[in-house]
């Protein structure tokens, strides 16, 4: 099988390296030129995942037609917001045969659609008997070390889920099937913004209680949009909801809580983006889920506070209190 992995950051070059150690012809495109010339020379990437000695039979691009062309199989792990573009620019090389997946996490900030909803757009999709996403609870640095984790292929086509399940699972590597792209990708995507959340609150030295009590009610709201959506309530307690909701929040490798403890702590976004290298996806996608909850009029509370801290330098703790002296609820 041939397949191409679009994306050399530290979750595809991570998804690249796991398939090529299992005898799959892998061609992984790099945007970097500095970073193509490193991954040749050394089966290292240098600026993503350091330290981590890569499969030698992976080959690496920088030619969009390379990596798609002849492949049966193409992975897409860019940054969320680029999806469309890249998209755009391998329409010419794609055929109707190739399978697609997606293991970006995040909402298009504008037209507010999930990455696969962006694929199906860009491609004129009538169907998606060719997509499928990837999506969990999975930190590339762990998966990278063959650490045992699990993780869900989303598709609607379920010949395809069961195909794909076989091609990426290891001994290391558990992957589920689920027909829920929708749940599974707003899980994703949502998660990140929460676990924003879960950072300032850690930023802001508050304790085990707050983030147990961010942890749940993220879940609360998440699942409300994405059943306003069409999803299966039962998707957000899986692997890509509160699985991956609860890595994000807590663990010490996330981008996202890293970002909400930064800003916990009193730094401002601007300052924040210009030492990070790689992509906090919860940045731009509480964008889109503050304006896909007032479209849609779903309650967020928890994302509507983040947005308001990231995008109208709303102090936090002001945020908090606002937060807990709501009008009192049923839970």
């Amino acid at each position: 099988m041939q397949i191409g992995v679009i994306g050399a950051g530290s979750w595809g070059t991570t998804l690249a390296n796991l398939l090529a150690k299992k005898g799959l012809n892998i061609t992984l495109w790099a945007y970097e030129e500095e970073l193509i010339t490193s991954l040749a020379a050394t089966q290292e990437n240098t600026l993503y995942l350091p330290g981590i000695k890569l499969s030698s039979t992976i080959v690496p691009t920088g030619s969009l037609k390379d990596v798609c062309q002849g492949k049966d199989l193409i992975l897409i792990v860019t940054p969320s917001q680029v999806v469309r573009h890249i998209m755009q620019q391998i329409l010419p090389y794609l055929s109707p045969q190739q399978i697609l997946i997606n293991a970006s996490k995040g909402i298009e900030n504008k037209t507010l659609l999930t990455m696969s909803e962006v694929v199906r757009e860009v491609l004129l999709l009538n169907d998606d008997q060719r997509l499928a996403v990837l999506s969990g609870p999975s930190f590339a640095r762990e998966v990278s070390k063959e650490i045992p984790t699990a993780v869900t292929i989303a598709s609607k086509n379920l010949d395809l889920g069961q195909q794909l399940q076989q091609i990426f699972s290891t001994p290391y590597f558990r992957v589920y099937t689920n027909p829920d792209v929708t749940g599974v990708e707003l899980g994703g995507a949502l998660k990140n913004v929460i676990a924003i959340a879960a950072g300032i609150s850690d930023g802001l030295s508050f304790g085990n209680n707050t983030r147990a009590a961010l942890i749940t009610r993220g879940v609360a709201e998440i699942s409300r949009l994405a059943l306003h959506r069409g999803a299966d309530p039962l998707t957000l307690s899986g692997l890509s909801g509160l699985g991956d909701l609860v890595l994000t929040c807590t663990g010490e490798l996330s981008r996202n809580r890293t970002v909400g403890i930064k800003l916990g702590q009193g730094m401002v976004l601007s300052q924040i983006l210009k030492e990070m290298r790689m992509v906090a996806e919860g940045i731009k996608t509480a964008e889109s889920a503050f304006d896909l909850s007032r479209k849609m009029k779903v309650t967020m509370p928890i994302t509507e506070q983040v947005y308001y801290i990231l995008y109208q330098n709303k102090n936090p703790r002001d945020a908090v209190n606002e937060l807990m002296t709501r009008d009192l609820k049923v839970e």
